[in-house]
C-alpha cells in the first residue's frame, strides 16, 4: 500500500497547483523504502530524511541520492518534516512513528503548526495503539481533538483524503481536471 501512494504522489508530483509535491519519508527500510520504490516506480524524486542509529540504518536505494539527507537529532529531523509536509499519512510502524504522530497532533492541537491532514493507515492496527475516545472520557484531550486525524484503508482513499481535505480548506492541491482522473 506505501509503494502504491508513493506511485499516486509521485505521479501527481509537478500537477500540483503552488508548487512539486513529493514523497518524504524517514528514507529507512521497510515501509519508508516502499513510499521511495512507489515514486521511483513512477519517474519521480523522492526524500529521504535519515537518522544516526546505535544499529545502523541506512538510505534505502529508491531515495533520489541528491535528496537524502543525514540527522543525528530526532528534533532536527522532525523539524525538516514540518516545514515540508503538505500532509502525514502515518502506516503502521514504531517507537519513532508515534514520536512523529503525536508530535504533529500535540502541535496542530495547540495551534502551533498550520493543520495538516493527518492520516492513519489501517484503522484496526492503530484503534489499538492507543485509544483517542479513552483519552476523552479521562479529560486528557478535547473531544474535537479526535477530529485532527483520520483513518484510511487503501492508498487511493489516502490521496483521495488529501485531496478532499485540501479542496474543504479552500486550497485545492491540483486543478479540477487533475482530481477527476
Amino acid at each position: 500500500m506505501a509503494r502504491r501512494f508513493g506511485q499516486i504522489v509521485g505521479a501527481a508530483g509537478e500537477k500540483t497547483i503552488d508548487g512539486r509535491i513529493m514523497i518524504m519519508t524517514g528514507g529507512g527500510p521497510g515501509i519508508m523504502e516502499a513510499a521511495n520504490r512507489g515514486a521511483h516506480d513512477v519517474g519521480a524524486e523522492s526524500i529521504g530524511l535519515n537518522i544516526t542509529l546505535p544499529r545502523e540504518q541506512y538510505p534505502n536505494p529508491y531515495v533520489t541520492p541528491e535528496l537524502c539527507f543525514s540527522f543525528h537529532y530526532f528534533a532536527m529531523r522532525k523539524l525538516h518534516f514540518l516545514m515540508r509536509a503538505r500532509a502525514l499519512v502515518a502506516f503502521p510502524g514504531g517507537y519513532g512513528t508515534l514520536d512523529e504522530l503525536f508530535e504533529v497532533l500535540s502541535l496542530a492541537q495547540t495551534r502551533k503548526i498550520a493543520p495538516v491532514p493527518v492520516i492513519l493507515v489501517g484503522e484496526s492496527y492503530w484503534r489499538h495503539v492507543f485509544d483517542p475516545d479513552f483519552l476523552v472520557d479521562e479529560g486528557v484531550i478535547a473531544a474535537e481533538d479526535r477530529d485532527l486525524f483520520w483513518f484510511a484503508e487503501s492508498a487511493d482513499d489516502v490521496w483521495r483524503d488529501i485531496l478532499g481535505w485540501y479542496e474543504s480548506v479552500g486550497r485545492p492541491l491540483v486543478p479540477a481536471a487533475e482530481r477527476a482522473s
